[in-house]
């Protein structure tokens, strides 16, 4: 039976602990609003190109898919596949990454893919994927904000010329989308070939495009291919917050009840060791 010392030490240690916990809720509290914000002002833009993208293309008849833009509009029945995955670099924050991961796992597998080529953003994916027969190419980790952008492009870039060179099959992006607090989802959806976005409206008018439909596409496709990634990525790191914020608030109320529970055992052994020595005294008085 433990000493009414070490019970002591225990609890003191629970406390500690608690501390630590509800800090770090704190944190990801006021980070996660941080990062709504970004989601909300990189929303528009979003919107505007995906709607852009739309419109334009269901202009088009028929896209030579064997040249120009086109061939990131062709599609081909090969399993070389190439992954965007989207984690977070810590932990702590309960089922978040390893979700994604094992549903990302999943996937390749009904679809046959034996070896997929992965560029990870975050540490949390690296280490699920570097124990698979899966390649890894890249893994960035510890990317501050002003460079997210920029690496967005270089891996886009990336992907989008050997996928044009037919050196892929296909693109997938995979990350976590932030719906609420409580609630992020892992989303697997297809980079490349591009599916055209469906139009939200049709307009019989004619509208005449200077420059050219084609040409408009050629420059907004790899940017909207982008965008996607990009906003992806905004939306995972809202969820890393969420997902810790919801964990580390568990975590302190769990320490709490532990406390509680500690506490009540402490009083109870501090009772039972009173009422021992008290019975020792009169034993003693009585025998004398």
């Amino acid at each position: 039976m433990a000493s009414l010392k070490d019970i002591r030490k225990r609890i003191d240690s629970v406390k500690r602990t608690q501390k630590t916990t509800n800090a770090m809720k704190m944190v990801s509290a006021a980070k996660l609003r941080r990062s709504e914000d970004n989601i909300r002002e990189a929303t528009p833009y979003a919107v505007k190109l995906k709607s852009v993208v739309s419109s334009l293309s269901t202009r088009l008849e028929g896209v030579e898919q064997d040249t120009g833009f086109g061939r990131l509009f062709r599609s081909t029945e090969g399993k070389r596949t190439g992954v965007i995955l989207v984690t977070s670099d810590r932990g702590l924050c309960g089922g978040f990454n390893a979700n994604l991961s094992k549903a990302l796992a999943r996937q390749l597998d009904e679809e046959g893919v034996e070896c997929a080529e992965l560029v990870i953003l975050g540490r949390k994916g690296n280490d699920f994927y570097k124990r698979t027969n899966h390649t890894i190419l890249e893994n960035h980790t510890g990317t501050h904000p002003e460079e997210q952008l920029g690496l967005v492009r270089d891996i886009v870039s990336g992907f989008t010329k050997r996928f044009e060179a037919n050196e892929l099959d296909q693109v997938i992006l995979a990350y976590n989308h932030f719906v609420s607090v409580i609630n992020q989802e892992p989303v697997i959806e297809q980079l490349l070939p591009i599916k055209a976005p469906e139009a939200e409206s049709t307009d019989e008018r004619e509208i005449i495009f200077e420059p050219s439909p084609e040409d408009i596409l050629e420059t907004l496709l790899k940017k909207y291919v982008q965008n996607q990634v990009y906003v992806s990525w905004l939306d995972t790191i809202a969820g890393e917050h969420a997902a810790r914020m919801t964990s580390m608030d568990a975590a302190t109320k769990n320490a709490g009840e532990m406390i509680d529970k500690l506490q009540l055992h402490y009083n109870r052994s501090r009772q039972a060791a009173i009422t021992s020595e008290l019975i020792e005294i009169i034993s003693g008085a009585e025998s004398v």
